[in-house]
Formats: C-alpha cells, sequence, structure tokens
C-alpha cells in the first residue's frame, strides 16, 4: 500500500525566511490543473506572526467557492487553502484514499513552502462529507495537523492513526442530510474514549454552518 493509499500527507511547515506575503490579498488559483483546481483564499488585511492554515474541503458535489461560503464569517483570519476534489466526492468515498490525497499533499507542498504558517495552528476542516474528510486526514496526520475542524461530519476512517490532534465537532439538531443522533453523537463519544481532545458543539439547526460556530471554531484553532 501506497503513503497516498494510507493517507499520508508529506508536506510540512517551513517557515519561510521573512513574513512578505507572495500572493496579494483575494482569490488565487491553487495550480494543480485540471477543471476542478481549487483556491488558495488570502487574508484582506495583514496578519501578526505566522499564519494559520485551514485546509477547508466542500461536501458532496461542492467546490471550492461553496467551502469557502461556509466559513466565510472567518475567512480574513488564516490562510485558507481549499482544494476540490476529482470525483463528486472525495476519495476515500469513492474506492479509497489515493487520488485527492495526492492532489491536497502537492497543494500543501507548495503553500506551505511559499507562506509563513504556523506550525501549531494547522487545521483539516470541512463540511458534511468533506468534514468527515478532513477528520479522517487529521487522524492520519497528526505530525501535520495540529487541528481538526468538522462541520456536520457524517463518518471518520482513518487507516492508520498519528498523534492525537485537536478536535472540533459541531452538528445541528435538526439536520435531515446527516442525523445527528447516526453521526456526530456517535462519533464525539468514540473520539473521546479515544483519547482525543475534543469540543462538542450542537446547535439548533439544519446542514449548515452557523456564523457563530464558526467563530466558535475559529477560537478553538488559537488553542494549544
Amino acid at each position: 500500500m501506497s503513503t497516498m493509499e494510507e493517507g499520508q500527507l508529506l508536506a510540512r511547515p517551513r517557515l519561510p525566511a521573512g513574513e512578505a506575503w507572495p500572493l496579494p490579498p483575494g482569490l488565487h488559483p491553487l495550480g494543480l490543473g485540471g477543471a476542478r483546481d481549487g483556491l488558495l483564499r488570502v487574508p484582506k488585511a495583514p496578519l501578526p506572526g505566522p499564519l494559520p492554515l485551514i485546509l477547508m474541503l466542500h461536501g458532496h458535489g461542492g467546490d471550492a467557492a461553496r467551502a469557502l461560503q461556509r466559513i466565510e464569517p472567518i475567512a480574513d483570519a488564516a490562510l485558507i487553502l481549499l482544494p476540490e476534489s476529482l470525483g463528486a466526492t472525495w476519495d476515500v468515498l469513492e474506492g479509497g484514499y489515493g487520488p485527492d490525497v495526492a492532489r491536497i499533499d502537492a497543494a500543501l507542498a507548495r503553500i506551505l513552502a511559499a507562506w509563513p504558517v504556523d506550525p501549531a495552528r494547522v487545521a483539516a476542516a470541512g463540511f458534511s462529507d468533506g468534514a468527515s474528510y478532513a477528520l479522517s486526514l487529521a487522524m492520519m496526520n497528526g505530525a501535520l495537523f495540529t487541528h481538526a475542524l468538522a462541520f456536520s461530519p457524517g463518518f471518520a476512517a482513518p487507516v492508520r492513526i498519528e498523534g492525537k490532534p485537536r478536535c472540533f465537532l459541531s452538528h445541528g439538531t435538526a439536520d435531515r442530510v446527516l442525523n445527528i443522533d447516526l453521526c456526530s453523537r456517535r462519533l464525539a463519544p468514540k473520539l473521546r474514549q479515544s483519547g482525543y481532545p475534543l469540543t462538542y458543539l450542537e446547535f439548533s439547526g439544519g446542514h449548515e454552518v452557523p456564523e457563530e460556530v464558526a467563530r466558535r471554531a475559529l477560537a478553538f484553532l488559537d488553542t494549544a
């Protein structure tokens, strides 16, 4: 089994010399090629010190733009990497880890080599299928991800375990897409029992990321 089939990411923060940003504020293509390339969102205003990095993954049938909309209230607080799945959703749901892991690793390697990223604030985040995938990636890559931000996840499916990143889970009690009883209310206890530092937040609402939930997730990212 290859490292990509094991969900392993090899990219690491390098803290490039100097604090200069290589790209201006706004949206930029990742440059991975293909119709589903993805985006990099650079904050509008300079942030002090090394930047927190959020890898934000879309839900089933989604794309980078819709993933960004989910966390728009906190978009200027971090460098946000928004890759897109090659298929309708992420590879683990379409046959197994591999193609999307490779593209995510390539995107991370490019960003981490060029940007002053804080190695203590690197989060795998996502919504719906993207939340499940982000949580799984974080559990398999604790040497890279310090935090996991899972908004309405359905499951976690790591094929290997590395470290214990801090986990933030949120879920709407009226979610009609991913039932909370079948998803996060089963997942949260298992994470706690496995020793993951966990913050679990339920809210009155459906399959969504309310602004207050996004802000709570950002505050969680600042915890060590």
